[in-house]
């Protein structure tokens, strides 16, 4: 059997769930015998993208501000032009050097405008080689709904002219595409379910909390970090409280949260967080894509206060289904007070257990089997020696 090369870029900008997420993929073609080659263009996070997988690391841009108005160097510098066509030659170099068989783009061109100056060239090599790689985006099944005229017809522009396959890493017995993208029955590339890419099964805790309260990246959760403290201060139990920040949160503020009060442990990153869950009596997080994984991997009872600033919808979105169906309860980000929180938290605890749920968890495993699959049936139609194979008329699916 061919050994195929897959070619997967991930830019991440704020928290750490696009790079969690895409090394769990990464790990599982890695599993399932893909040569493959990882580019990264965010700030480096440990222990990601994971062993087994060649990493290329672009020089690294964030987010300026929780509403992504901008992109920003490590030193919070706005990057110009030379800075992206840096970058943009790093990329098309990493690219000639892998010579992939597959190439798998995270969330654009659903999301990541903001990386085009670097994705249309990077785009254009393929359609300009020969054998022209498969490409493929790999998206959530919960989008951030755009608001701006145009963004969602431009969306399906390229992909319909570019793309040949739309990962949707999701259950669609939870939620389909067409639920935050409403222009999901234009698409002619085709569109299949992957399942939730959830970590695989935890060992039992090593340690036990009653509420343990996790903050994905930090860099948007200082209002439910002190929120946290606050409650646990003033907490008239004894609850064993862990609270993760993240590692993202400024050390200073880290330093002071530390010692704020014995009931409370902190930490700003802990590798054992999904086993941990297993042993909580509740969780407490934002409803981030990965987290909310984890949090169904465990079956333990969640809070979820969903990040919503920037008018971001996406967490909202997955956290209002999730309470429906029963398997968490919602606080929104307007009502986070310490008050509010602690209040949240004993509604949560004396609430019932979470229901059972039967969603596909095994999101990674499959998006690896699809890949393979694709390329297998897509290099037959398509035959040997092909260069760009379609355009704005092809209707393929």
């Amino acid at each position: 059997m061919k050994r195929l090369r897959a070619f997967f870029y991930v830019q991440h900008l704020l928290g750490i769930g696009h790079l969690a997420r895409a090394s769990r993929i990464a790990a599982a073609l890695v599993d399932d015998g893909f040569d493959v080659t990882v580019v990264t263009g965010g700030a480096p996070i440990a222990g990601f993208p994971g062993p087994g997988v060649k990493s290329v690391t672009l020089p690294p841009v964030t987010s300026g501000d929780e509403g992504f108005s901008g992109l920003v160097d490590l030193q919070g510098k706005p990057i110009d032009d030379d800075f992206k066509k840096w970058r943009s030659e790093m990329l098309l170099q990493a690219f000639r050097d892998c010579r992939p068989d597959i190439v798998i783009v995270e969330a654009f061109p659903f999301g990541r405008r903001q990386m085009r100056f670097e994705l249309l060239p990077l785009i254009e090599a393929i359609d300009a080689t020969s054998p022209r790689p498969l490409l493929a985006t790999s998206v959530r099944d919960i989008l951030q709904e755009r608001v701006k005229p145009g963004r969602n017809e431009e969306t399906v522009d390229l992909i319909n002219r570019h793309f040949d396959l739309v990962l949707v890493h999701g259950d669609p017995a939870f939620a389909t595409i067409d639920k935050t993208f409403p222009l999901a029955g234009a698409i002619r590339a085709e569109v299949t379910y992957t399942g939730l890419v959830a970590a695989p099964p935890s060992p039992a805790a090593s340690e036990r909390f009653d509420v343990l309260v996790s903050v994905g990246g930090g860099a948007a959760g200082k209002s439910l970090v002190s929120s946290t403290i606050a409650a646990a201060q003033n907490a008239n139990n004894a609850w064993k409280w862990c609270l993760i920040t993240g590692p993202n949160l400024p050390k200073d503020e880290f330093d002071i949260a530390r010692d704020a009060t014995p009931g409370l442990s902190i930490f700003r990153f802990r590798e054992d967080f999904a086993s941990l869950l297993t042993g909580a009596r509740l969780s407490v997080s934002q409803a981030g894509y990965n987290t909310v994984c984890d949090v169904l991997r465990a079956g333990c009872r969640s809070l979820l206060v969903p990040f919503a600033a920037g008018g971001e919808t996406e967490q909202t979105v997955r956290a209002l289904m999730l309470e429906e169906l029963g398997l968490a309860t919602v606080l929104m980000e307007k009502d986070l007070t310490p008050e509010g929180l602690a209040q949240a938290i004993e509604q949560a605890l004396g609430g019932p257990t979470p229901s059972a749920h039967h969603l596909d968890l095994e999101g990674a495993r499959r998006s690896a089997q699809i890949l393979r699959e694709r390329y297998r049936t897509w290099s037959l139609n398509v035959g040997p020696g092909f260069g760009k194979v379609h355009d704005q008329t092809d209707d393929r699916s």
